[in-house]
């Protein structure tokens, strides 16, 4: 059973900050880890308004399902940790210019508090192509 399960990695993607991976695949479903806006080359936090930091997950999150040989076209599930329910209007017109072909069922809440005080992470669960 654990010889099914395929960890994900990718130079393209922040480094865990913690013990998890990026990604893991198991048989033709794809588990991605909760994403906040780092950018990988730097490995900082992507200071900035919540369509800056929208972006910089989003990209992460793309870059990851690339690596695991997928796209945002097969991502099923999202969930999305909002630091602030008023930031949707903004986080949302941004999220429809990712998934714009097929919207994935999703869930949007309401946080106190994300790692490193970003305003949004989000994770999701794709199919492998």
């Amino acid at each position: 059973m654990l010889s099914e399960i395929k960890v994900v990695f990718t130079e393209k993607a922040p480094k865990p900050i913690g013990p998890y991976s990026q990604a893991i695949v198991y048989g033709n479903l794809i588990f991605l880890s909760g994403q906040i806006p780092i950018d990988p080359e730097t490995g900082d936090v992507v200071r900035g308004n919540i369509a800056e930091q929208t972006k910089q997950v989003l990209n992460n999150i793309q870059n990851i399902l690339k690596a695991a040989g997928s796209d945002l076209n097969k991502v099923v599930k999202v969930t999305v940790f909002l630091k602030d329910l008023s930031l949707f209007d903004e986080f949302n017109k941004i999220y429809g210019e990712y998934f714009n072909e097929i919207a994935p069922a999703r869930t949007t809440v309401e946080v106190s508090n994300l790692p490193k005080g970003v305003l949004i992470e989000i994770d999701a669960i794709a199919i492998k192509a």
